[in-house]
């Protein structure tokens, strides 16, 4: 059995591996193409593809693909065998540097928002040269970026790839405004931690909810759920933790730091953690996680669930990104330090990180917004749809110090001037983490809770990334300027002073579930509630975002209008399945399994007054009449569902999306409401499908 070391990265064709088997002036082109963006030579790529393909062949991959991203919201990939035709009539395996570089998919059938027409099928995939190829199921697989036949992107991993090449271009002249010419590159890395549940797989099978929409659209609470709290951190089931063995033994061959493991609060949820990584490595591998999770469950006869909220009254599932910025010299921008120079960095970059979540909580909030995480945003378990920034006590109090020129009272008395005065030691963890805040700094990062547990994490990387990048922008404009007046120190202090004071209504470290916090927020301090993916989608449109995003080169306007109309199909379509799945369900099965009951009820109760014609039968006569009264009220509830499904509610998406919200959504709590009535006094042997209590206990 191979130990951890030697299985981990095993199936990555990782730097170890290209040292190994590439040339010294293939290796450092390779490098110079990674680090430094210079085009690689043909002749560059067909040795690398040559020892690619011979690695590969060697650990028993057949085939390769271009895997990519597009905006399904899951991978693709599409497979060709390296087997080639020799002229002795048999075949050799064979690997071309341009197979490697780009391929051609059918862009067609994939989402775009109108920038192609259906006939218009051309795409191209594009190898990342900075995440590494790996092997899964007999395949080799090219991480790759995805675009249209004009150029416009078609993925996630384009504008992600953007958005950190941005951040770099405006950290560098931020830098060397401290003096850091030895800086090369700043990135941004991030540790996204995974929630997910845990169901019996043939339980899963009779649940036509949980097939079609990954979430149960009926179920009637059961007698325990999450109350005692007797599963946070609790002992992992003997079937569960082999489940995870083998999801560690899969992940860590294709190089993934999972971590950190456990049970989360509601029952048969469970967590899992990894080391933080570059975010565009790492928004790969919480793909190929989710992915894995899937495929191993089913060896266990469990099914994986990633959706936000797969069970109404106990907790739902978020992904925590956790996010920092680096430079190649081994710095974390967001670490402290220990020395008046290096707090004044950390400051600065505070702050711009600060005015970003400020300025552009609109596009955070967005970035999160699926019909899902809708379910999940704002109840007891996850942070509210306002976004706030958490900082804790100690920093906040430096803050203030430095806002108003006054003494920071702190271990101790002293007044704070950046570049004059030597600032307080900040120790990292020296506050408590708030849960119910959506942008929380802890330490040397910010964790964004808000990011649902079914979601790539690109799309809140790539918002979080553009909007520190234009805080940076509009701080170095500002320092670099000749014009200002006094020294550098000065313009410092006072740039970091004017932005907390401009922008100090985003810094919240109360309680973030109080009713009372979400209208302070919105009524005294004027920040935004999108509490739904249809007021939230607004924000792709607002001028200003859209300036921004275009003038870093994150998107075109053509890409960010494109994906509003995107996001918007998608999440009408997912409500209008869950619809259509709660009018089958409630029609086929629900319907029929209590008019049984009832039926047999009432037959009963026919034999018993033939028999004893003086018995009351008070009882039985009661819960006919009830359930009788729900038959009722079911099936008006589900023609009224139906009848709103496909009503014309305007002529455009945007309409329509809020149709949904108002109409179409609201109907499905109406016949969610009666049905679950009627779980409760119908027999369990009578239920069509398993139940909470069934599903939740069951593993």
């Amino acid at each position: 059995m191979s130990t951890v070391p030697e299985l981990f990265g095993s199936m990555v064709f990782d730097d170890k591996v290209m040292r190994a088997r590439l040339s010294a002036d293939v290796y450092r082109s390779l490098k110079d193409t990674i680090r430094k963006g210079k085009k690689l030579d043909l002749s560059v790529a067909n040795a690398v593809a040559d020892a690619m393909c011979e690695w590969a062949v060697e650990n028993g991959a057949t085939h390769y693909t271009h895997w990519f991203q597009p905006l399904t919201g899951i991978t693709a990939e599409k497979h060709d065998g390296f087997l080639t035709p020799a002229p002795d009539s048999h075949v050799i395996m064979k690997f071309s540097g341009k197979e490697l570089i780009t391929g051609e998919p059918d862009a067609s059938s994939f989402p775009s928002g109108g920038l192609r027409a259906t006939f218009e099928a051309r795409g191209y995939t594009a190898w990342d040269p900075t995440s590494y190829a790996f092997i899964k199921e007999k395949t080799l697989c090219i991480p790759t970026a995805f675009c249209s036949y004009g150029g416009e992107a078609l993925d996630k991993k384009t504008p992600l790839l953007r958005s950190m090449e941005a951040l770099n271009r405006q950290a560098l002249r931020v830098l060397k405004l401290f003096g850091n010419s030895d800086v090369q590159h700043v990135v941004t890395n991030v540790g996204p931690e995974q929630e997910y549940f845990l169901i019996d797989r043939d339980m899963y099978l009779k649940r036509k909810d949980l097939i079609f929409t990954g979430r149960t659209l009926f179920g009637a609470k059961p007698p325990k759920g999450q109350e005692l709290d007797d599963h946070y951190f609790g002992a992992i089931k003997p079937r569960v933790k082999a489940f995870m063995e083998e999801l560690n033994e899969e992940l860590w061959k294709l190089g993934i730091y999972a971590k950190t493991e456990h049970n989360e609060v509601a029952p048969c949820q469970h967590e899992l953690a990894p080391i933080f990584t570059v975010t565009n490595i790492a928004s790969d591998h919480n793909q190929l996680t989710m992915e894995i999770m899937k495929k191993v469950a089913r060896n266990h006869n469990l099914m994986c669930l990633l959706h936000e909220k797969p069970f109404a009254g106990v907790n739902g599932s978020g992904k925590h990104n956790n996010w920092s910025m680096s430079t190649d010299t081994g710095v974390n921008l967001l670490s402290p330090g220990e020395t008046p120079y290096e707090n004044a960095q950390f400051l600065l970059f505070l702050v711009a990180v600060i005015k970003a979540v400020d300025d552009y909580q609109g596009l955070l909030r967005l970035s999160v917004a699926t019909a899902g995480n809708d379910h999940r945003l704002g109840a007891n378990e996850a942070p509210p749809a306002v976004v706030s920034v958490f900082l804790g006590d100690e920093l906040t109090a430096v803050l203030e110090a430095l806002e108003t020129d006054s003494p920071y009272e702190g271990t101790e008395r002293h007044r704070l001037r950046l570049g004059a005065d030597v600032l307080p030691r900040f120790n990292r963890d020296t506050t408590d983490r708030n849960r119910t805040s959506p942008f929380a700094f802890t330490g040397n990062k910010f964790e964004f809770r808000m990011v649902g547990s079914n979601d790539s994490i690109s799309s809140a990387n790539i918002e979080i990334n553009a909007a520190v990048a234009e805080s940076l922008r509009q701080f170095a404009d500002r320092l670099e300027a000749t014009d200002g007046e006094g020294d550098f120190d000065t313009r410092l202090h006072d740039l970091i002073r004017d932005t907390i004071r401009k922008h100090k209504r985003i810094l919240f470290n109360g309680n973030g579930y109080d009713d009372a916090w979400i209208k302070e927020a919105t009524e005294v301090r004027g920040l935004k509630n999108l509490r739904t993916t249809p007021d939230a989608l607004q924000m792709l449109l607002v001028p200003e975002n859209i300036n921004m995003l275009v003038r870093h080169r994150i998107y075109s306007e053509m890409e960010i209008r494109s994906r509003y109309e995107i996001r918007l199909e998608n999440y009408i379509r997912t409500v209008r399945i869950e619809a259509l799945t709660m009018v089958d369900m409630a029609r086929r099965e629900i319907l029929p399994a209590v008019m049984r009951y009832c039926g047999d009820l009432a037959g009963g109760l026919s034999t018993k007054k033939t028999v004893c014609p003086e018995l009351k039968c008070g009882s039985e006569q009661k819960l006919i009449a009830k359930l009788s009264a729900l038959i009722d009220e079911i099936d008006e509830a589900t023609e009224a569902l139906e009848s709103c499904i496909d009503e014309k509610a305007g002529e455009n998406l945007t309409e329509q999306a809020f149709h949904i919200r108002d109409t179409v959504l609201s109907r499905m709590n109406a016949l969610r409401a009666v049905c679950d009535e009627a779980e409760t006094l119908t027999a369990a042997s009578y239920w069509p499908f398993p139940t909470y209590s069934d599903l939740l206990f069951g593993v």
